[in-house]
């Protein structure tokens, strides 16, 4: 039930996803989006600002860095400790276990592209990184035959760190949705 003082409450409209933030959240970011809107109060930005400011992070947030590393951290150990132990044909020793890390630390950071709320880049690349060092660890200790020798599994767990940010960004540009149409 609308009252006129809901009606008369002050709103502020996201740049980034056009939702109409009626009343304006106190902490200052999107209740949709979760992107900032301090900056609204500065006055209108071109369109340039617009879409040059739209696919840059915020700022670095710690819960979701977290979880993010539990999220990485988790899929890694799902896919190859814990399901060769179910799946017997399946050995992800050495260096397939390094090429499967890859794509599992893309998807994890598509996950939390997806999930996050707000521009997070950073924090499934740095998950990404926080997992590869025990995941190379497990690998190296665990080949029963030299395939590769140990710095081809810090060049891969580079190339999956990589991937990670692809991923995010990839996730994040799906939950953002294409860019605002041009107002004319």
């Amino acid at each position: 039930m609308s009252t006129s003082a809901d009606s008369n409450a002050p709103s502020i409209v996201c740049q980034s996803c056009g939702f109409k933030n009626s009343p304006p959240p106190a902490n200052g970011r999107c209740v949709n989006c979760g992107a900032s809107l301090e900056s609204l109060s500065r006055g209108p930005r071109s369109r340039e600002e617009e879409l040059r400011q739209r696919y840059q992070q915020d700022g670095f947030s710690l819960p979701w860095a977290l979880i993010s590393v539990g999220v990485q951290g988790v899929l890694t150990a799902a896919i190859l400790v814990g399901l060769p132990m179910f799946v017997t044909v399946l050995d992800f020793e050495g260096g397939n276990g390094m090429l499967m890390s890859i794509p599992i630390w893309f998807v994890g950071g598509m996950l939390v592209g997806l999930i996050s709320p707000g521009k997070t880049f950073i924090e499934p690349v740095l998950a990404a990184f926080l997992v590869a060092l025990p995941t190379v660890f497990y690998l190296v200790r665990s080949e029963t035959v030299r395939t590769m020798p140990v710095f081809m599994y810090v060049i891969m767990s580079m190339i999956g760190v990589l991937f990670s940010l692809i991923g995010a960004y990839l996730g994040e540009r799906i939950q953002m949705g294409p860019p605002p149409k041009k107002a004319e």
